[in-house]
């Protein structure tokens, strides 16, 4: 692979205006880089921070072109980018994460296909084409089973839950979306992730293990450190480095992992991008993931990972933002973070903020005294 290294004053060019590429503008900025950004949306979050803006869907050729004239290095913040604009950025720009990551996480059977290549383990599923296919593995697999949609879906999004055989009759409504995967329900004691970095030159860098807690299927609490066994830590990082390794891995990805017993490690999903439960990084890391995954697509040394203090993060979605700002003139060192959205909708992710304490204990015990996440809750329910 052609390597090239990029320079404070040359221009980061991102794909996605999002809260993501808004931090990660934040941080290439912080290092003397020009951004460009390319965004449906004049006033996304990260096209308030850049230095240019290219306004235009992500499939447009003409966008896609106008990005490339104006960058250096081109980098993206979400998935969902089309492979024609992909493939047309790798062969007339400089793209140094290349195609085959994101092509490969774009898809639920090709990146579990790929996991298990790399050694890793994944849940017992089957590829769903029709809803014959269904009936036919439901029985091998048992109840509860999930059904997924193999493209698309975030949140819990493109998701069923099959309890019993009356349930299959809902779920098959996903097919319309084209190929499902079918998985086993996994009992896990924790949801986990593992953020990992590499540059062109190999050198690789992880994130501490987060331990990540959900809510409606929209990720709620990151904990750092994660509560779980030396054991259970060494198999998850090693997963995580035996994946970014196998793929040869450019930039960053965002390995999302379930605990199961005995300290087994199952892969659930990857993210080749920056990930929500890596934003306490921003303070509680001396090098933030944000800062991580520009020296890698810069073909930087990358900087230490070390934990400066244990750490909660916690989602501001939109019923959260009233109770956050009347609560603020009382937050003493909470670390807020809102990403410029106008519209707080309820559960669109907002923001977010990060509480550094001596013990997770004593910062879950804050978090829960302030009522801001009750009293948004209360407000839903009543």
């Amino acid at each position: 692979m052609f390597k090239k290294t990029i320079l404070p004053g040359q221009t980061i060019g991102i794909i996605g205006g999002g809260q993501l590429g808004r931090m990660m503008a934040l941080a290439a900025k912080a290092q003397g880089f020009r951004v460009a950004v390319l965004d449906p949306v004049e006033d996304s979050p990260c096209g308030q921070v850049a230095d240019i803006k290219v306004i235009g869907a992500y499939d447009s050729m003409d966008a896609i072109k106008q990005l490339a004239e104006a960058s250096d290095v081109i980098t993206y913040e979400f998935e969902n980018i089309s492979a024609e604009s992909l493939n047309w950025l790798c062969e007339n720009a400089y793209v140094p994460q290349g195609s085959s990551v994101l092509s490969i996480t774009q898809d639920r059977v090709s990146e579990k296909e790929a996991i298990v290549k790399a050694g890793a383990a994944v849940a017992p599923y089957s590829v769903i084409q029709s809803a014959e296919d269904i009936y036919d593995n439901i029985e091998t697999l048992g109840f509860p089973s999930v059904l997924k949609t193999a493209r698309g879906g975030y949140d819990g999004k493109g998701q069923f839950v099959i309890r019993n055989q009356n349930d299959i009759e809902e779920a098959k409504a996903l097919l319309v979306h084209g190929t499902c995967v079918l998985e086993q329900f996994i009992s896990f004691s924790k949801e986990i992730s593992v953020i990992i970095f590499r540059n062109p030159n190999g050198e690789t860098a992880v994130l501490p293990v987060g331990e990540n807690i959900h809510q409606e299927n929209i990720l709620h609490q990151t904990i750092v450190p994660a509560r779980i066994s030396t054991q259970a830590e060494e198999k998850a990082l090693e997963a995580a480095k035996q994946i970014a390794e196998a793929f040869g891995l450019v930039g960053t990805l965002a390995v999302e992992m379930f605990l199961g017993q005995d300290d087994e490690i199952y892969i659930n999903e990857l993210a080749p991008r920056p990930h929500n439960s890596g934003h306490y990084s921003i303070e509680a890391c001396e090098t933030s993931q944000f800062e991580q995954h520009v020296r890698a697509v810069c073909n930087w040394p990358l900087g230490s990972t070390e934990l400066l203090k244990p750490a909660i993060m916690v989602n501001i979605l939109g019923e959260h933002v009233a109770p956050l700002l009347e609560e603020i003139p009382s937050l003493a060192d909470w670390k807020v973070h809102l990403y410029g959205k106008t519209e707080a909708k309820t559960k669109r992710k907002m923001g977010h903020v990060t509480l550094l304490h001596s013990n997770v204990e004593d910062a879950l015990a804050e978090i829960e005294k302030s009522d801001i996440w009750a009293k948004a809750q209360e407000k839903i329910g009543g």
